[in-house]
């Protein structure tokens, strides 16, 4: 059987996948920024450009770093072969690779900090004439969507202290919308279910949408649990904050059965019950039980309606297993 449908407050938000809130990595004043409010943009699209000293101070760190390296790989190699030659002592070689070593770390250092700074390692790839690299810091977006938020304009100092993100980038083709279910209609309810959204604005048009996720923690104050659908915003009438109600049509879960709970065996941390397939042919079961009363068991899931069920071991009694609709067992 199908419970009615249910229909339950909502909120239309943005699909958790489907949105970024951007800000700056980096500290410094924006130069130039590419995108409006409202605007289309693709992943990797630049959004703003900031001069960011702390790339050109990296820079130069690592510069001097590629000379010094060069120059103690020089030197070990001299003393190495003046070492061959009797010409130097053991103490001098290692003094020299014991610098060379330390020269090593400190350019690996240096680069990896570049590399923090968000300069593209196939730059640095390249010999050092031919690498382009400026205190110029391009910030792109993420994902494709529309710029839904801007907190930003040209000559305004950035950096990574502000809470407030520059930029909110979202997919609005595809939105969610929020419920909060109390815990006696959660079992009505399961994740690929479709359901139907109406919202103030446009009364008379019922939205496809379906259910795609089902909380697991139930809210100790109101003791609902938050439940999200997915659903279709090509033409973009749907905005999210808009408050909507989201109807689940009755399912069709399985009926839950109702047996006495003499007839129940619990063995090894499980449930069991007996099932008469036959005039003298039993079946041990396993069972999953949903709720317990003082002389009545519900079973969720392992026995179906019209199934025969032994009352007791000792005794051969059996029961027409009734589901809750009919009264039960």
């Amino acid at each position: 059987p199908s419970l009615p449908a249910l229909t339950l407050s909502a909120r239309v938000t943005y699909s958790e996948d489907g949105y970024s809130k951007i800000s700056s990595p980096l500290q410094g004043p924006v130069l130039d920024v590419r995108v409006k409010l409202g605007q289309a943009v693709k992943a990797g699209e630049v959004l703003m450009v900031i001069d960011a000293a702390d790339i050109a101070r990296a820079y130069a760190a690592y510069v001097e770093e590629i000379s010094e390296l060069g120059l103690a790989e020089r030197n070990y190699e001299l003393i190495k072969d003046l070492y061959d030659a009797q010409a130097m002592s053991l103490k001098d070689l290692e003094h020299a690779e014991n610098d060379l070593n330390r020269e090593r770390a400190e350019f690996k250092q240096a680069k990896e900090r570049l590399l923090s700074l968000r300069v593209p390692a196939a730059e640095l790839s390249k010999p050092l004439a031919q690498q382009q690299i400026t205190s110029r810091f391009e910030l792109r977006s993420p994902l494709t969507g529309t710029v839904v938020e801007r907190n930003v304009t040209p000559g305004q100092i950035v950096g990574t202290a502000s809470d407030q993100p520059l930029f909110t980038v979202a997919n609005l083709d595809r939105l969610q919308v929020v419920a909060d279910v109390y815990e006696h209609d959660l079992s009505g309810i399961r994740v690929g279910a479709l359901a139907a959204m109406t919202v103030e604005a446009y009364p008379a048009i019922e939205f496809p949408a379906k259910i795609a996720v089902i909380g697991d923690v139930v809210d100790p104050a109101t003791r609902t649990i938050k439940i999200r659908a997915t659903v279709s915003n090509q033409d973009r009438r749907l905005k999210p904050e808009m408050f909507a109600r989201l109807t689940i049509a009755g399912h069709t879960m399985r009926p839950k059965i109702v047996i006495p709970k003499q007839a129940l065996v619990e063995r090894s941390g499980r449930q069991w019950i007996v099932v008469e397939l036959a005039p003298g042919r039993y079946e041990e079961r396993a069972v999953t039980i949903d709720s317990v009363t003082e002389n009545q068991v519900t079973i969720r899931e392992g026995v179906t309606t019209g199934e025969c069920i032994v009352l007791s071991p000792s005794s051969m009694n059996h029961l027409a297993a009734g589901d809750t609709s009919a009264g039960g067992a």
